[in-house]
Order: C-alpha cells, then structure tokens, then sequence
C-alpha cells in the first residue's frame, strides 16, 4: 500500500530537552510541530506546562495547542481526529511534520489503535453514573457479570472508573468485552496509511533531575503559583486530567495551605521525576522499537531518514 506522506515523532522524558530539538529540526527541514502533550491543550496552562512560547511559536507553526478551556474533557479519540487533521494540512502545504511530545496514550496512538468505535450515548453515561451513585460499585459489576457469562477477564472490578467504562461499553454496542476486543484487534492504526518514524531523546538520570529541579525553579519565578490562582475559579478544578497534572496539583495543595511554600519546589520536582520513572518503562514497553538518541548539545543530521 502506498503511504500518504511520513510523519516525524519525537518524544522524551519531561524536562529532556524536546522543545528545544524540535524547533530546531523543524527549522532546518521545513517542518511544522503537532503537539502529543495533552496539557497543552488547555488554554491558560503554560507556565505550569512549560508551554512552547509565543516567540517559539512564531519560529515554527505548531499545532493542538491552546485549542480549549480547561473545563473540556478531551479524549484519544479527540486528539486522533484533529491530529490527522493537522498532519493533512501539513503535508498538502508540502511541508513536513514533526510530533513532539511525551503523553504516552496519545503517543501510541500514532502506531496502533487506541480506542473503539463505540459511541455511548449521554443517556447511558448518566444512567450508569446515577446507579453508581444510588447502588454503588458492587451493582456495576453485577450487571456487567450478567452481561458478560463468559467472565470479565482482567477487568479491574475494585477500580469504578474501570468498571463504569466497560459497562458503558457493553450497553451501548450490546456486545460482550471479548466482542468488544476481539473487534479491537481488528481495527487498524489510525495513521497506518503513513510512514511514522520514532525517534526518543535520552539523558544520564543525574542530569535529568538536575534539569528537573531548574525547571521547577524556573516555573516558580515565572509566577506558576499567579498561574493556578487565575485557573482555579476558570474551573481547574473540574477537569481531573488539568488538576491532577504535576505542579497544578502540588499548588493547588499549596493554596489550600496543605504544603508549606518552602517545600513546594521539592514537591513538584519530586513527583516529576516520579513521572519519570512512569515515562522510561512506557517507551520501554508500549512503543514500537525505536532509535533512541542522546540529547546533547549537538542536533544530528541523520535524527530522522529523510
């Protein structure tokens, strides 16, 4: 099968140095940037997120950044369509493109499917929430059983958000979940009519968290603490994915005085490197095999094959 074009992914750790290799690579090759950080989605997260700047920006079109509020709740499936989207319009513009970016599931997604065609109507998320609500866990997972004779496989029954995804799921398509996955493994790779080069920026732990803590430090002196204080009553708050991110959560913690300011830059830096850890063992394990570079002063000539 022919391929519509190549797409250019370039990941990393947080605070690897990404942003910085990705300008420059996108300058030298007439490339434009698709964001695959699902932060930088929200309009009003950038020092927190340490969102590409407005001169970056001007430097090099980028994509998928500031496209909502922080009330949205995005998804995969989200993300995949405006992606394609962008990748088109790059390509027909007979520019390259480069993702660039650490989100793991929104990662994968350039090399396998991540989500189902199952739509579940607004009726039955509520429904289901209600029962929740009303009968607790216990219920959700009873209906599932009865749905799914043939048992629930390796369904985490203890976790309700879990549990409550599937049952959407089983509702709305009426199918079993091993209907379900075995419908899945079938369903091909969003972007499997193109040619997807992976290339991962590395650095030695001890650098990396030498890097971490500037960052932090960085964030804190640019006013990421003023940041928060204006996101909370636009409704931070509400979206779990924004509140929960590293250094929102910690300052959120901090305004509500349940961490001491003198320990808030430990905090964050404490759990970024945490996230870390998280992030090598996802490259590791759930990205295809890939060219793996480290990230030095010097940007290689030969980072992608042109």
């Amino acid at each position: 099968m022919n391929k519509q074009g190549s797409i250019f992914v370039l990941t990393g750790c947080t605070a690897s140095g990404k942003t910085d290799w990705a300008l420059r690579w996108a300058e030298r090759n007439n490339a434009e940037i698709v964001s695959c950080d699902s932060l930088l989605f929200y309009r009003g997260m950038d020092i927190g997120t340490a969102k590409p700047t407005a001169e970056e920006r001007a430097r090099v079109p980028h994509h998928l950044i500031d496209i909502c509020d922080v009330t949205d709740r995005l998804d995969v499936t989200y993300y995949v369509t405006n992606a394609l989207r962008a990748v088109e319009a790059i390509t027909a513009r007979g520019r390259r493109v480069l993702v660039a970016g650490g989100s793991g599931f929104y990662l994968k997604a350039f090399f396998s499917p991540v989500a189902d065609n199952v739509s579940v109507p607004a009726v039955v998320r509520a429904e289901i929430a209600a029962k929740l609500e009303a009968e607790g866990l216990a219920a959700l997972v009873s209906e599932l059983s009865q749905a799914n004779p043939a048992g629930l496989g390796a369904l985490d029954t203890a976790n309700p958000r879990r549990v409550v995804r599937a049952l959407e799921r089983c509702r709305a398509s009426g199918k079993t979940l091993a209907d379900l996955a075995d419908d899945f493994a079938k369903m091909p790779a969003p972007f499997a009519n193109w040619e997807v080069q992976l290339v991962r920026l590395d650095r030695e732990p001890k650098e990396l968290e030498r890097r971490i803590a500037a960052r932090v430090e960085t964030m804190l002196r640019a006013g990421l603490i003023e940041e928060v204080q204006r996101l909370i009553p636009a409704g931070l708050q509400q979206t779990p994915s924004a509140a929960k991110a590293i250094g929102y959560r910690e300052t959120i913690e901090f305004l509500k005085g349940k961490v001491p300011r003198a320990a808030l830059a430990e905090e964050i830096a404490r759990n970024t490197r945490a996230l870390v850890k998280k992030q090598r063992t996802w490259f590791r394990t759930q990205l295809p095999e890939h060219k793996i570079i480290p990230a030095g002063a010097e940007l290689p000539a030969d980072l992608f094959a042109l």
